[in-house]
């Protein structure tokens, strides 16, 4: 527990440094390009304002987690990083649409920038995304801060695109530089957002956690323990993509010693599938929800 809270302080500590730093240069970039009439940096700032506003989302979330369970929310506040990242992926999706848009109307019609501020400033925001991006990448790597790193990543190619492009600009005046690079940019941006959705879109819906098998927990515990006869209504789900849940029914002989097979079901759940909370019925005879399942069918 003390290893998971060690993990949790490092990922607020650093999605607060990154977030900070990610909006201290946003302001920078939004004043420059106002100055320098550098679309391109005007436009790295709106991305970056949506970084900072992901990083301060998946910062709030991790601090909420830490919160303990209550009367209202049992389970904890968990699943508020899992939320924070599907509100993220959203996000991200809004933004690659906005991009591609305007990618495709500078193709249409080339835009002229100023290059040698974009360049002094494009250069200094891949510095500081470099920076963000590595605190984030020095942490337990749950979905949350996946997520917002993921958005860090696409400012980072963001800075990449606009120090080439202005580059190409001042030294051969090839103005599509700018929306040809974005789009490469945007293929890989749309990448991490859909595994960004489809994970703690997974999670939300109260999928099987990933790496476990229900088929496999079943034989694995009916072979393995003496008294267990069969196993059956097994339902697992995750609280966050670290944490997952398990509740079966398993059947065992009336002469069985009850307590020493639930402690052997659980140690083995822990042990082989790494499944830390698990809810064990125990049944001595026919499994009580199947009667009422034919209880009702015979009513109608």
């Amino acid at each position: 527990m003390a290893h998971s809270h060690h993990h949790q302080d490092t990922d607020i500590s650093a999605l607060r440094k990154a977030c900070l730093l990610v909006t201290s240069f946003m302001l920078v970039e939004l004043a420059v390009g106002l100055w320098a009439n550098a679309l391109v940096l005007i436009a790295d700032a709106g991305h970056m304002f949506l970084d900072a506003t992901a990083l301060g989302l998946a910062w709030w979330a991790a601090q909420l987690s830490k919160r303990e369970e209550d009367q209202q929310l049992s389970y904890g506040y968990h699943r508020f990083q899992v939320l924070a990242a599907f509100v993220n992926g959203l996000t991200l999706v809004a933004l690659i649409g906005w991009i591609s848009v305007e990618a495709v109307r500078r193709l249409l019609t080339p835009e002229t920038m100023d290059p040698g501020p974009t360049l002094v400033v494009a250069t200094l925001g891949f510095i500081v995304n470099l920076i963000a991006f590595r605190m984030l990448h020095h942490t337990s790597g749950n979905t949350n801060v996946r997520s917002a790193a993921l958005h860090v990543l696409g400012d980072l190619l963001g800075s990449v695109a606009a120090i080439i492009a202005a580059a190409a600009v001042m030294i051969y005046g090839w103005l599509y530089a700018d929306p040809v690079l974005t789009l490469c940019i945007v293929v890989i941006l749309g990448r991490g957002a859909y595994r960004v959705l489809k994970e703690s879109g997974h999670i939300l819906l109260e999928g099987v956690p990933a790496g476990v098998d229900l088929s496999t927990i079943k034989q694995t515990l009916t072979k393995e323990i003496d008294g267990v006869d069969g196993v059956h209504h097994v339902h697992a789900w995750g609280l966050t993509a670290e944490k997952p849940l398990l509740t079966l029914h398993a059947q065992i002989p009336e002469n069985a010693p009850v307590q020493s097979v639930v402690s052997e079901i659980k140690r083995l759940l822990k042990e082989r599938f790494d499944i830390d909370h698990s809810t064990i019925q125990v049944e001595l005879g026919p499994c009580p929800d199947d009667e009422h399942t034919h209880e009702h069918a015979d009513a109608h």
